[in-house]
């Protein structure tokens, strides 16, 4: 289980863990730019605080590989949804995937009231299925108002897509639709 205090560096500067050191200090000048406390507009000092604890530990090659340890023992954990092995064909398959996609949006929603939004690539990690194979359940939540995607591309449950869930879930065993979670296999030893 992840640490509660943990806070995902990546996340505050809105990057992927895969980012270059030429993109974190990009994101950073924007963001700082945008956040510091002379920006009548939009500054705001705690933000801004903790974009800069954020660069200082991802542009030091250093303090970022000690916190890529923390950060894939916080993250570590994949959410299950569904069968990987049937989950990507055909129609049975699009609606699994539209099904785990939901599971997610709920369970997020249920955990983080506060922040109940997931990204593409949260999706694509958490139910082990590549972003090609989602395009198409994203697109038909999407377009039936069941998930809504933010201008901050993250996409939220609505509550059609609550009320779709509720549906399934009376012709579906509970266990199927439940989330587990299994630990990612280290590769250290």
């Amino acid at each position: 289980m992840a640490d509660p205090g943990f806070v995902d560096q990546y996340e505050v500067m809105q990057i992927s863990p895969n980012a270059q050191p030429e993109t974190i200090q990009r994101v950073y000048r924007l963001l700082a730019q945008l956040y510091h406390p002379d920006n009548r507009d939009t500054g705001d000092p705690a933000v801004f605080e903790q974009i800069l604890t954020a660069y200082r530990i991802l542009s030091d090659p250093e303090s970022r590989a000690a916190y890529d340890v923390e950060h894939k023992l916080a993250t570590g954990l994949k959410w299950k949804i569904f069968d990987q092995s049937s989950a990507t064909h055909g129609i049975e398959g699009e609606r699994r995937k539209r099904l785990g996609i939901l599971s997610l949006l709920c369970t997020k929603r249920m955990n983080s009231p506060n922040s109940p939004t997931l990204t593409i690539v949260e999706i694509e990690q958490l139910l082990g299925c590549p972003r090609e194979h989602l395009e198409m359940s994203l697109w038909y939540l999407s377009g039936t108002g069941q998930v809504q995607r933010g201008d901050s591309g993250r996409y939220s449950l609505t509550v059609k897509g609550f009320e779709a869930l509720e549906e399934q879930s009376e012709n579906q065993p509970v266990s199927q639709l439940r989330m587990l979670t299994t630990p990612v296999k280290s590769t250290t030893k």
